[in-house]
Order: structure tokens, then sequence, then C-alpha cells
């Protein structure tokens, strides 16, 4: 007997217009044909109702909707008796629960839109779980009961007794200026008026956060509001603190300093709990992970807890071993290929700048002179405050340089690292006011509108976008724009893991088509070495006076940057992903002492054969060579342009063993 399939039918609220449609959906379905009432829109109702019981899953209502407002999704049967939460009839259904684990980071990966803030506020207390029934909301002796034989029973019992305090991280920080209600609005006010641990000293060293005490709250960047945002958290004393993308407008020194940070907080009973989307720093980060999976918008499923590696592994892989599910079509693989040797003919044009020193205020900015060519992507690696995007608005000519150089004249489009949207109307019209020429062409649909799926968010009102929408917006805007050089500040902020690969990818198939060149910023070091042709890495004194070199091959600049940093990166034996190396461990010390800071030469890959027509190489890569991400379908390995290497951080004689001695 075939097992009956449970049915989710989604409507989305933003898109269903009863009113301005003749309710095809309605007409065309064959339940209501035959007389039972499967669709109903009531006159008076906004959106249409589709009952779930009565579905048969034939598919013809989403393609019937003219808004395609519509979803219908199978589901395997063992989850029906799983739903941990639904908002209302046709909406969003979240299926189990992250496991927190008393004295454990647990980290949580997953695209956006997937339940993970929903899992947050549940977990935090601030959301009663209604276990699907969203019309007569179970009391919390239900709850509990529902989640006895498991560690959340205990959780919850804690929750219902009030025993437990939260204290959040927001994700979208450039938000905090202004909830924040008191007069006084100077850091130092703000972190003393909740310091409850006596560890202030300790997070104003470790977050760098002295410099920026009696500033204003207003007056913060991204980074600096971040670091404070994390800071506000670690001095509460709290049972469970949750940081909801700890690392976005961080670099990559201040990461690492954040995660360590969150990781003192860990005590004999207390929990803590992170969602991050940048994959090394949340390796170095969590103890244990739980990934989430499904349709975003539509239904999100938690999986079991995992170690590091296994998890993060799993969401790579798109498949859960222990579920026997595949939840994406392609595996996602990071190897090293010659990316720019099929451009090669479109190097000929060659820029070249001057020397240049630039002094703003106290902070005295040195740049050595170099060059660049067209279909070139150089990533600019520092710290913040050293200067990249002064460098950037030198090279514009936004800035003139002190010692009075002539910069060549370019056409510049850029893409800040904050987006406040101000715009009234939707994201269509934007596009239409601002880059009419390029959104109607055939060639920038296809290379860059499509893949970033704006088709799903296109008619929407600009400042009603979330995070992740607003930044592929403002992509979408900077790379429209006819430029000579296009400077993208911080293209990974609020993206996840999957979008930050895709928007890698589009930017780089843009570039090479176009062109032109890209500088960019990107503090995400996977992103970082997929993009990058070269690096000008950037040394000194944040903030005081620091110092641009000439553009130098990935290898090379990546090795310097990570020295500058002391830290050093391997890669997973299985899908070759950079690792950060915990501090001091054998590893660590072995890569150190080679002066091989990130691991980028080849070894064996662990396939077992797996893999056909790979070839083992052990040769070192060539300077021209880039870190690209590849996909990887039904065991076989592919790329759009032509694999040449495959690599792992392992070298020919084992150097990194299979079980992974760095793991914890």
């Amino acid at each position: 007997m075939a097992t009956k399939l449970t049915r989710i039918a989604i409507v989305n609220d933003d898109k269903c217009k009863p009113k301005k449609c003749r309710q095809e959906c309605k007409r065309s379905c064959p339940v209501v044909r035959s007389g039972k009432l499967c669709i109903e829109v009531n006159p008076d109702s906004k959106i249409a109702f589709i009952s779930e019981s009565l579905c048969i899953g034939c598919g013809i209502c989403p393609k019937k909707c003219p808004f395609d407002a519509i979803t219908i999704i199978n589901l395997p049967t063992n989850l029906e008796t799983q739903v941990t939460h639904r908002y209302s009839a046709n909406s969003f259904k979240l299926h189990r629960l992250p496991t927190p684990r008393p004295g454990q980071v647990l980290g949580l990966v997953g695209t956006n839109g997937i339940g993970k803030s929903t899992a947050l506020k549940i977990l935090s207390g601030k959301l009663k779980p209604n276990l699907g029934r969203y019309e007569n909301p179970p009391d919390w002796e239900d709850v509990i009961k529902y989640f006895r034989g498991s560690e959340l029973q205990n959780y919850f019992t804690k929750v219902l007794e009030d025993d437990l305090k939260a204290v959040v991280k927001p994700q979208y920080v450039d938000q905090l200026p202004r909830a924040v209600k008191t007069p006084n609005k100077s850091v130092k006010f703000l972190l003393e008026h909740r310091s409850a641990m006596g560890n202030m000293d300790e997070v104003l060293d470790v977050l760098e956060l002295r410099h920026i005490l009696d500033r204003d709250v207003n007056l913060l960047s991204g980074g600096e509001l971040q670091r404070f945002a994390i800071g506000t958290v670690c001095v509460q004393k709290a049972d469970v603190y949750m940081f909801d993308e700890p690392s976005s407008y961080l670099d990559v020194k201040q990461r690492l300093s954040a995660a360590r940070m969150i990781r003192s907080l860990l005590g004999p009973d207390n929990y803590v709990i992170v969602v991050e989307h940048d994959l090394s720093v949340l390796d170095y980060l969590s103890d244990y992970i739980c990934v989430l999976y499904g349709k975003p918008a539509v239904y999100g499923v938690v999986t079991l807890p995992h170690s590091v590696r296994e998890g993060i592994n799993i969401f790579l892989d798109g498949h859960i071993p222990t579920e026997n599910l595949r939840f994406r079509e392609e595996s996602l693989t990071f190897r090293i290929s010659e990316g720019t040797d099929d451009f090669q003919a479109d190097k000929a044009r060659a820029f070249s700048y001057p020397k240049m020193e630039k002094t703003l205020g106290n902070f005295r900015l040195n740049i050595d002179g170099g060059e660049f060519t067209d279909s070139e992507i150089i990533v600019m690696m520092g710290e913040n405050g050293t200067g990249k995007t002064t460098f950037c608005r030198l090279l514009a000519g936004a800035l003139k340089p002190d010692n009075a150089k002539k910069v060549p004249e370019m056409r510049i489009s850029m893409k800040p690292q904050t987006i406040t949207p101000k715009f009234e109307g939707t994201v269509r019209q934007l596009f239409f006011k601002r880059i009419k020429q390029a959104f109607l062409s055939p060639q920038f649909q296809t290379d860059v509108v499509k893949p970033l799926k704006l088709d799903d968010f296109i008619d929407q009102e600009v400042k009603n976008l979330s995070g992740g929408e607003l930044q592929r917006v403002a992509i979408v805007m900077a790379l429209g724009l006819p430029a000579d050089i296009y400077l993208i500040d911080e293209p990974s902020a609020y993206l996840d893991s999957e979008q930050r690969i895709i928007a890698a990818r589009v930017i780089k198939r843009f570039i090479m088509h176009a062109k032109k060149t890209a500088f960019i910023v990107e503090h995400d070091f996977i992103m970082a070495t997929y993009l990058a042709d070269r690096v000008i890495v950037f040394d000194g004194k944040p903030g005081i006076d620091a110092h641009a070199n000439t553009p130098e091959s990935l290898l090379t600049g990546c090795n310097t940057f990570l020295k500058n940093l002391d830290v050093t990166f391997r890669r997973d034996p299985t899908n070759y992903r950079p690792r950060i190396n915990k501090l001091n461990s054998q590893l660590d010390q072995e890569q150190k002492l080679s002066g091989n800071y990130t691991a980028l030469e080849t070894g064996v890959p662990h396939d077992n054969g797996q893999h056909e027509g790979h070839k083992h190489h052990h040769n070192t890569p060539s300077a021209s060579d880039t870190g690209v991400l590849g996909v990887q379908k039904g065991g076989l390995s592919r790329r759009e342009n032509g694999s040449a290497h495959e690599i792992s951080g392992m070298d020919a004689d084992g150097g990194e063993e299979c079980d992974d001695p760095d793991e914890q």
C-alpha cells in the first residue's frame, strides 16, 4: 500500500489578490468541480483558503494562479506528527526544533526564510509553539507533554517556570540606533547600564570597543555597531545567549575575536545558540550543528544534531544520510581552477595607478602604485578601518590624493557597505528609473537578474524588503550601471550561504562577460578566495596609519594577509572548503613553520574512486589560479568552463588525517 503524502498548501498573502483575478484556482480545481470545498474564496476574505486534507496535489492551481501566489508541496508522512509551529492557515510551517545543550555552542545553518529566527523566538520564550494548532493553541502543559522524553522537555519546563533568561543579539544591527530610547546614547552608558557579569574590561579589549566608548550609538559604523551589539549581550547575565548572524560587517580578525568572546560565555548551566552564514566562522565557533532544510517561506525542517564537520558537510552536500533525504539537487565543492586562462585575450588593456598618499583627519593612507586589467577581479583584504573604501574613492576621483599625482579618469559604479532604502515604490520601478537599459537587456537578465531570483519580490515595495533581498537589489543596481570599474563593498552581508555562492558566481561571470574590472571588499574568506584573481593586502594600524600593497597573486596575497592575522586555514578532505585551524593546534603550528597559511597546495582527494574522471595532482598551483566553487551533481564533478584542478588541504604524504585531528 502506498504511503499517503502529507501536503502543505501555501498562499502568499502579499501576492494573492482575489478581487483582481477571476479566481482561476477555484474554477480549475478538480476537487471543487466534484462538489467539495477544497478552495474557498469568500467575498470579504483577503486571500484564498485551501484545505490541505481535501487537496489531491494535482498541481493545477499553482499553474493557473496569475499572481504565482500558490505553492503546493508534498511532504514525507512522518513529518506530519512533528509540527512545532504554524502561524496561520496556508502559511509557513516549522517541523521539529533545534536541541540546545548546556555548556555547548549550538550552530544553526540553513537558507534565509527557513525558520531559524522562528526557532530562536520559540527557544527564547518569546513565542509559544502551537504544534500546528493555530486555531486553538495548546497550553504549556500540552507543549511540555509533546516534548517529553527529549532534552527539550527540561528546557521548556525551565521556560515555563521563568527560570530561563534569554538575551538575543538581533540580525539587523543597523536598526539598533532607532531602538535606543534612553536620552544618553553613548556606548559606555549603554554597556554599563546592562553590565552584570564583571567581564566589562575583557569585552572592551577583545571586541576593540575602548576607542568608541564616548561615541553616540547613532554615529557608529556597521562593524562598530555589530561589535557593540555582541558586547551588549556578552556583559549581561543570562541562561540563554542567542546570536543571529554575529559576523556581518566584521573583518576576519574581528570575526575570530567575536567567536572567542562568544565561546567564553559558556558555563556548565547556560546555553549558547548561534545562527551564522559564514561557514568557516560557524565551524570555528560551534560544538555541534543542526541543519535546517525545506523551502523558504513554505516549510522548514530541523535535523537531529550533528558534529560540526559532519553538519556543515551535510548542508553543502544537500543530502542527509540519517534520513536518506536529498534536499538540494546539486552539492557544492570548493576547488582550485585556472579561472582566468579562458579570458587571456582580454588582458591586453591594462590600467595603472600611481603611488599615492592621503590624509583624512588623523588617518593616513599610503598606497603603492599598481596596475589592473579588464576582466579582472581584485579583492581587497584587510581589517576594517585600513582605508579600503578611501582607496576606492581615490580611484573613483571622489577624493584627491595629497601628492597631486593624476589618477586616470574612469567611470565608477559603487555598491556601498550599508544600504538604506529611501525609494518610494516597487523594486521594478526602481530598476526602470535607475538602470532601465541594462534591466531590459536579455543578457543582463540571464547573467544577473534570474540567478539572484529577484522575480520572487520584484513587485514588492523597496522599503518592505528584508536585508538579504535589499542586498541582492543593491548588487543588481551596481552591476546595471555602465562603468569601467565596479566597486562592491561586502556583497555577502545578510545573504545566506547558498545566496553568497550564487552572488559570487553572478559577479564573476558578469565581470568576465562585460570585460570590466571589479574591486571587491569581502570578509567572508570562502567567498573572497572564490572571487579573487588578485589581492591587495591592507596592513598597518586601523584608523591611524595604513598601507596598501601593490596587487599580488591570490596565493601570496592570502598568505601575507593571514600571516598578519596569525591564522591558518586547512581544507576539508571531502569538499575542499577552507576551515580555520584552532590556535596552536598541531596543524596550525606545522603550517606556520612551513609559511603556508592557506593550505592551497594540492593533495589526494578522499573520494575512494567515487568521482569519475578525477586525476590526482601533486603540483603547486600557479599564481593565476583562483579558488572556485564547483557544482557537483550525481557523483560527477563539473565546472562551467572546464575543470582544471581538484584540491584539498592534505599533503600527498597525508598531512591531515581522515578523522580530522583539529576537531574539538
